[in-house]
Order: C-alpha cells, then structure tokens, then sequence
C-alpha cells in the first residue's frame, strides 16, 4: 500500500502534467483522463466517488476544478488535496503569467494565429469526450436514458437554466425513479 505522501507525490505529477494541456475547456476536459487514473490505474478512489466529487464542484459555486481536490483529498488525504490543487493551479498559472509577459509578441504573427486555429478543435474535442466519458458512467439505465434525451432536448430547444435540470435530476434520484 502506497503512503499518502507517495499518492500525493503521484497525483501532483500526473494532474500537473494534465493541467498543461487545459485549454479552452479547461481542467473539466481531462476529467476522463483523471478519472482513468484514479479509478483504473491506481483505485485510489471509486467511480461512483469521482462522479459525485465531479457533481458537487459542478453545482457548487466557486471553480469547477475543485473536484480533484476532493479526489486527492479521498486518496491521500489532506496532502492529496493539496497535491492535487497545486498541480492544476500552478502550472496553467505559470503559462498564463508567461503569455502575458511574452504574448503580445506573437499575437499578430502567423505562429499566434496558427495556435490559436489549432486550439479551437482541440477545446471542442476534449469537451465532446469528456461529455462522452460522463455520459457513458452516469448513465446506465433505461430510466436514466431517458431523463438524459429529455434533459438534452431541453437545453437544445429552450433557454431554461440548466439548475432547474439538475434539481429535477436530483429529485428524481433521491426519489429513487432514475
């Protein structure tokens, strides 16, 4: 069995190196990747665990990263909560302070607008599979199917806040119906 410290030490590296590839969707985007390593690789934490830390920071207020400090606090403790903070804040921080610094240099150039191209599809496709990674652990029964199609349809057609969605989500589960 691993000590906290080496968790921790793990978890600070992989999310660091995650972190730096945060773009556009930001750190929700590799939560399937996270959720591979902390489940899979390591079973440092449940599925179940990881979607409900992932649900809570999506409907509490503040940033939605904050569910990785849950899952590091439930695999190692206060120091993977910390390990698990730091390596999504401090990198992407250090870039954002560098392109400040550094990226007016480049904005106007063709290499800026060749990045810039190049980040648009990449943002899309690490949302569309974290939707997907979600999608495919949260639902599993025929009920949820359902309440899925109906929840997509509505953000789809109308323009009600999605919270209402949530709450009927969560009635719904707490009722025990999906």
């Amino acid at each position: 069995m691993d000590s906290q410290w080496s968790i921790a030490g793990q978890i600070l590296l992989h999310f660091a190196l995650l972190s730096l590839m945060a773009i556009g969707g930001g750190v929700i985007a590799l939560s399937p990747e996270m959720m591979r390593f902390m489940t899979e690789t390591h079973q440092w934490v449940s599925h179940q665990v990881f979607v409900e830390a992932f649900t809570l920071a999506q409907v509490a207020p503040g940033p939605n990263f904050l569910f990785a400090t849950i899952i590091g606090y439930r695999a190692a403790g206060v120091i993977g909560a910390v390990a698990a903070t730091v390596a999504l804040v401090g990198p992407p921080a250090l870039l954002a302070v560098l392109a400040l610094r550094y990226g007016n240099r480049v904005v106007g150039r063709s290499l800026g607008t060749r990045i810039r191209l190049a980040v648009l599809p990449l943002s899309i496709g690490m949302m569309a599979a974290t939707s997907w990674s979600l999608t495919l652990m949260a639902v599993q029964t025929i009920p949820q199917i359902g309440l899925f199609a109906a929840a997509v349809a509505v953000l789809v057609w109308t323009r009600l806040n999605p919270l209402w969605l949530i709450a009927v989500g969560g009635v719904l589960g707490a009722l025990k119906i999906v």
